[in-house]
């Protein structure tokens, strides 16, 4: 999904992971700048958008908020269609939303091809509570994947989560305009 939009490149962004590790979370605090403690559960797909600056360079991004997904044969083939990029979503205090999240991201991958991915792993304000150690850090990093530490509660490294996917959705646009 690549249309100018006031001069601006528009790139559809999923987020993908298990039920309540805080996909929904994560989106309304980067959009909106808030964090509301009750779960509501997604249904479908959510889509939301934002507008942001990166080295200069005006992108639009359109947030699909996809449902949580712990059956990896549920989502849609066509809710991934044409993104530009990925955000899986791991709970750090449930070391099995690891898997999930990497198991999501391969089907993704196999229906809709290869694209920037970045990986949050949320909840760094209940750290005394989590379960995701080094060595699964370390595994996703190995996939080439950016690993942050993110908290839709305080908005610890929300902003941060969304640009860096942007910059390499940017990067990978420019390679692919330039080569």
């Amino acid at each position: 999904m690549t249309e100018l939009s006031g001069h601006a490149l528009q790139k559809k962004v999923c987020l993908l992971g298990s039920y309540a590790v805080g996909k929904t979370s994560l989106v309304r605090r980067f959009v909106e700048s808030i964090f509301n403690d009750r779960y509501l559960a997604t249904v479908g797909v959510k889509i939301d958008r934002k507008r942001v600056n990166v080295g200069g360079r005006d992108l639009n991004l359109v947030l699909w908020d996809l449902a949580g997904d712990d059956d990896v044969g549920q989502s849609k083939p066509s809710h991934v269609r044409g993104a530009s990029g990925y955000i899986l979503v791991a709970d750090g205090c449930r070391r099995s939303t690891v898997d999930k999240a990497i198991a999501i991201q391969e089907r993704a991958e196999s229906r809709s091809g290869s694209v920037p991915v970045v990986v949050a792993l949320n909840k760094v304000d209940l750290k005394s509570d989590w379960e995701i150690d080094k060595a699964d850090i370390e595994r996703l990093s190995q996939k080439g994947w950016p690993c942050l530490h993110t908290s839709a509660r305080t908005g610890n490294g929300v902003n941060a989560l969304f640009i860096t996917l942007a910059e390499k959705i940017l990067l990978e646009t420019n390679e692919h305009t330039s080569g």
